[in-house]
């Protein structure tokens, strides 16, 4: 605590005894004070001399402003804080050295007022402009100044001892535990919230290795880390972490602090022997380790350096801190995750698990749930071979957005396939799942049961699809060109009332040329707050008409993302496209072993060769397969299976796996990365690509355009 110092009757033995020394005191020592208010250094006042003795010996930021001009001197821990203005600034006055600052309030002037009438004083947090090291460039640091008077043998007050002590690392510590709580407010997953936990820890504590785990629920941990260095681009900081799972008595001290709860720091040691899984483990020295503090969730976070550490009572406290609030977030993560698994797995289980596989008809569809997430609703769609060979498509949104929502959409997408079966033709169809829906409607007593749904026959012989819409948006057409330059067009459907209303629908039959693909859509595509559906429409017609290519699975996705802004409703979209030429196609399954990767490679370049795809197209299909298939193998924990179809124009290659993972929020085609390359390996080499929720995992897709010969 600053104080005032003086009255020193003899001085120690002294470390200003001889001019050598190195650093800032080295400086001192060998300056020419004759010329200053301190004058000859061997007639230097006792009590100032035991006070330079002082300034100099410690470790502690102290500079001494000595007589009216406030000469300047000071030890190196100060010398680091003045930056390029040492060592010129020592024997000057400290209003020329420190111009810029002087003549703010708490500097200049509480120095003059503590030399001329005595007292102390004491900031314990201020902010100044401060210049690091010869870089030249100022940043804002942050402060605690003590100054007190110091006097010579007589009692005279003869200068002001400064003691700054810079807390900006402590002040940037307290920030960060802000900004981590407003981080971890908008996870949902655990997954969010590893990715929030680490990138906080190896920042905020400057550390060399930082894990987080959580309870498997049913026995053992599943756990995931991250390395100073490690390659995360921005693609990868949004893919799912690479859990570890370890029994149940895993000697890693991260799982010991959560299964005990107690905190385990080691200051300088072998803390991760016994559980090094490779030499980045290996080479942690200190690392400390605190359990989640949450009631339900049980887990741990820690830090660790590749040097010896002690830690501080204020490190350990911030750490407890983190712990709590990441626990807070983890257990909140874990009732929504099983709140939506319980919902997503619901709904998809009553949508078609394969759509049917064609010569001339490309099939493809999408469904994401809401910004929410958490609650079943009642998009669907359909598609399924009629007994004469041709093909009934069907798209509708059944009112609501819960589990009741979703069985319901199971009845009524069953119905209609049985009525379709029966008699396809689409008036009829509709017209009999509207007596369906005011049925139900009375059986559960309420009139606000309704759906609105468009069905369709294609019959790809006749080049012609036939249409019924009941209250649902228009279907959109792409048509092909001769000289490449496609379009989009509404399809004008005679639109009845939505089902269980009275609806009396009317048919509608149009072209449908080979090139062409047709959309069913649901109002999620094109809804938005605060636009109107004339300009999501809009929207959707220009980026379907400017995509690349006419692909089912790539347009699926360009309609998703067409229209800006999020919604809170379910997004549906359903897209047939009559190819031009048939599409050869070949598939592989890939079971969960090490070497699946290099038997995909093989495969898929030796089916690709006697196809006689050009090289380049190999060559890239390959390696952004066997990226995909990896990246399936390690998030899915389970086989996958790899498909290809091959027509005149574009090479399509999918991963799909069987796992549960799923995506929470709607999907977005930016949110694949392949660990160690990043999204930019699959952007660059291919011309379109995206996932895709299915009913038991994941699909992701690329496609590649053929050279034009």
């Amino acid at each position: 605590m600053p104080g005032t110092v003086g009255r020193v009757p003899t001085p120690p033995a002294p470390v200003s005894g001889a001019p050598g020394g190195t650093g800032a005191a080295g400086v001192v020592l060998g300056h020419d004070w004759a010329g200053t208010s301190l004058g000859p250094r061997p007639a230097w006042d006792p009590a100032v001399r035991a006070v330079v003795d002082l300034i100099l010996a410690s470790p502690v930021p102290m500079a001494l402003a000595h007589g009216d001009d406030r000469v300047l001197l000071y030890n190196d821990g100060y010398a680091e804080l003045m930056g390029d203005r040492h060592p010129a600034a020592v024997g000057r006055a400290a209003g020329d050295v420190f111009a810029e600052l002087w003549q703010l309030p708490g500097v200049g002037d509480v120095i003059g007022r503590i030399h001329r009438d005595g007292g102390t004083f004491l900031e314990r947090e201020t902010s100044l402009p401060l210049v690091r090291g010869r870089s030249g460039v100022v940043e804002r640091a942050v402060f605690t100044r003590g100054y007190s008077p110091v006097r010579d043998s007589t009692g005279r007050i003869v200068g002001v001892l400064n003691v700054a002590a810079e807390t900006t690392h402590a002040t940037q510590q307290l920030q960060s535990l802000s900004e981590v709580a407003a981080a971890l407010a908008g996870t949902l997953t655990l997954d969010d919230v590893a990715r929030v936990a680490l990138r906080y820890a190896i920042t905020t504590f400057d550390a060399d290795r930082v894990a987080f785990a959580v309870d498997e629920g049913g026995g053992g941990w599943r756990m995931v880390r991250r390395i100073r260095g490690e390659l995360m681009d921005e693609a990868d900081e949004r893919l799912p972490p690479l859990w570890r799972r370890t029994s149940v008595d895993w000697p890693d001290p991260v799982v010991q602090a959560a299964a005990t709860g107690a905190p385990l720091f080691t200051g300088d040691g072998q803390p991760l022997r016994a559980a090094a899984a490779d030499r980045h483990d290996q080479k942690i020295v200190s690392l400390a380790a605190v359990p989640l503090r949450a009631t339900v969730v049980r887990g741990g976070l820690s830090v660790g350096h590749q040097a010896a550490r002690l830690w501080s009572a204020a490190e350990r406290a911030l750490l407890a801190a983190s712990a709590e609030l990441i626990g807070q977030a983890a257990e909140r993560a874990r009732r929504f995750e099983t709140q939506h698994g319980t919902a997503q797995l619901l709904q998809r289980s009553m949508l078609p698990e394969h759509l049917p596989d064609l010569p001339q008809l490309r099939i493809a569809a999408r469904y994401d749930p809401g910004v929410d997430g958490n609650a079943a609703g009642g998009d669907f769609y359909d598609a399924f071979l009629l007994p004469d060979g041709r093909l009934g498509i069907v798209l509708g949104d059944v009112a609501g957005h819960d589990v009741q929502a979703a069985a319901r959409m199971g009845q009524v997408r069953a119905a209609l396939r049985a009525l379709a079966l029966t008699d396809p033709s689409p008036d009829a169809v509709l017209a009999g799942l509207d007596r369906l829906v005011t049925s139900l409607g009375a059986e559960a007593g309420t009139h606000e049961l309704f759906v609105t749904v468009v069905f369709g026959v294609v019959d790809a012989e006749r080049q012609e699809i036939t249409l019924a819409s009941a209250g649902h948006p228009a279907p959109l057409i792409r048509r092909g060109t001769p000289d490449d330059r496609p379009y989009a067009e509404f399809l004008d459907v005679p639109v009845g009332a939505p089902l269980g209303l009275g609806s009396q629908p009317a048919t509608g039959t149009v072209r449908f040329a080979p090139g062409d693909t047709l959309l069913l859509y649901s109002d999620g595509v094109v809804e938005r707050r605060r636009q109107s559906l004339t300009a999501g429409l809009g929207a959707l017609a220009a980026a379907v008409s400017a995509a690349t290519s006419s692909d089912p699975r790539a347009l699926c996705a360009v309609a998703t993302g067409a229209v800006a802004g999020t919604t809170e409703d379910d997004v549906a979209v359903l897209a047939v496209e009559h190819a031009l030429k048939a599409s050869r196609s070949a598939g592989m399954e890939v079971p969960a072993e090490p070497t699946a990767p290099s038997r995909v490679r093989h495969w898929m370049s030796a089916q690709l060769g006697e196809w006689q795809v050009p090289e380049s197209v190999i060559g890239a299909a390959v390696l952004c397969t066997s990226e995909l298939t990896t990246n399936a193998l390690l998030h899915a924990g389970t086989a996958a299976r790899v498909e290809i179809d091959l027509s005149a124009e574009r090479l399509l290659v999918s991963v799909a796996d069987s796992g549960t993972r799923g995506t929470v929020t709607r999907a977005q085609t930016d949110t694949l990365s392949s660990r160690g390359r990043g999204l930019g390996l699959i952007e660059e080499l291919s011309d379109a690509w995206g996932t895709d929720p299915t009913v038991r995992g994941s699909t992701v897709w690329f496609e590649i355009l053929l050279p034009a010969d």
